[in-house]
């Protein structure tokens, strides 16, 4: 890409036909946990949109703007366009930014998915916040709550200066996001979930607190499908403990095993608080992952 093409791109995070193709895309969560207040997604109250439900009598105090003046003129009396009532979905990013997670590009991908997720929010008229977790025992950094498309610029601008390399794992670091939260509607959690911890109390506390969870599992493409052999030691990049293993192909069906299993078992958590898992490799290509994929898993439209 050409120092002039760049420079004509709106972020960073991917390109202009790619974003042109998402602001025409919407999250579909299945619960519609959602605030009292204008937003897209329908209730069955009156209320102010632009869909058109029912007329009912004048009452003295109506807005005069919503009289049908048609009927008036024809009938010489008032009657209030009424319209379907839409409730405004907050849409909360918490975004794993451990040292796990700067590897292979996951960090990026994840900064990406949150930007294009961001978008579907904001140009519906949901309420967005993210929140990025990073060092433990300190406050995630925040993306306050904004709304509509002149919010856009100022979350890609928050999702690129932020960068990966805490220690945070991901079971504290959605308990910090809950503590300063305010809102119903979903949570999109994107990590490698590569914790010990265990994250059956904060998808608890999720669901308890009316958040409909969409659970990322990223990894890398040697973490799906690694190549080794030989003898090897191993360094965790956020604790620095080692360990030395001899003869690691013996080793790869293990890990495929547990890995699969961990899959398995998050999928069950989510499911099981009426949300949804999903693994991606940041190998794959963006345009698979937001046209392809999570269309065909019913996330998007």
């Amino acid at each position: 890409m050409s120092q002039g093409t760049q420079s004509n791109q709106f972020t960073s995070l991917f390109d202009n036909r790619t974003l042109s193709i998402l602001e025409r895309m919407r999250l579909n969560p299945t619960r519609r946990l959602t605030n009292r207040s204008r937003g897209e997604h329908l209730s069955g109250k009156g209320g102010t949109s632009t869909e058109f439900s029912d007329y009912r009598n004048y009452v003295p105090g109506d807005d005069v703007r919503y009289i049908d003046w048609n009927i008036f003129s024809r009938l010489n009396k008032p009657f209030m366009k009424q319209y379907q009532h839409e409730e405004e979905m907050h849409v909360v990013l918490i975004l794993d930014a451990s040292s796990s997670m700067d590897y292979e590009d996951k960090f990026l991908r994840c900064k990406q998915l949150a930007a294009a997720f961001g978008v579907m929010g904001l140009l519906n008229f949901e309420k967005v916040s993210a929140y990025v977790c990073n060092q433990k025992g300190s406050r995630p950094e925040k993306f306050s709550p904004a709304t509509g498309r002149i919010s856009m610029k100022r979350l890609f601008d928050f999702l690129t200066q932020i960068e990966a390399g805490g220690n945070s794992p991901i079971e504290l670091a959605v308990e910090d996001v809950l503590r300063t939260h305010r809102g119903r509607g979903v949570a999109i959690v994107l990590s490698d979930y590569e914790s010990f911890g265990d994250l059956q109390r904060p998808f608890n506390m999720l669901y308890s607190a009316g958040l409909e969870l969409f659970g990322v599992q990223i990894l890398g493409p040697s973490e799906i499908n690694p190549e080794i052999n030989g003898d090897l030691r191993l360094i965790d990049s956020e604790s620095g403990q080692t360990l030395d293993i001899s003869s690691a192909g013996d080793l790869l069906g293990l890990y495929h095993e547990h890995r699969v299993l961990l899959e398995e078992h998050l999928a069950m958590l989510c499911r099981q608080r009426s949300g949804r898992f999903l693994t991606t490799n940041s190998g794959d290509s963006l345009e698979y992952v937001l046209f392809d994929l999570l269309r065909r898993k019913g996330w998007v439209l």
